[in-house]
């Protein structure tokens, strides 16, 4: 899956490592490693399929491919695809688990 298009996309790439909290008004692609918190209020975090996120996140909608270690907090939209593998609480108004994702 490619990142999303659009003006307003912050992209982390494969060999980026972040340490810390993230947080932005825009959305944000990882397909690198976040370890922290992500606060994206009012924008969507898409972990690609090579992004490892141990952190807890807070966005209006997350789309998860790659994995994560964290609970997730979504005021919108969570999507676990195929390839996801997540670890932790989901909170969400609407949530999709695609067949082959792994959720604990």
């Amino acid at each position: 899956m490619e990142p999303p298009k659009g003006a307003e996309i912050a992209n982390i790439g494969r060999s980026v490592v972040i340490k810390g909290e993230l947080s932005g008004s825009e959305d944000l692609y990882v397909d690198g490693q976040v370890e922290g918190t992500i606060e994206l209020h009012g924008n969507s975090l898409t972990v690609g399929p090579n992004g490892q996120v141990r952190a807890n996140v807070n966005a209006k909608n997350v789309f998860i491919q790659g994995k994560v270690d964290g609970n997730l907090r979504s005021s919108d939209r969570t999507e676990l695809r195929k390839s996801a593998v997540v670890t932790g609480d989901i909170i969400s108004q609407k949530i999709a688990i695609e067949d082959g994702a792994y959720f604990k």
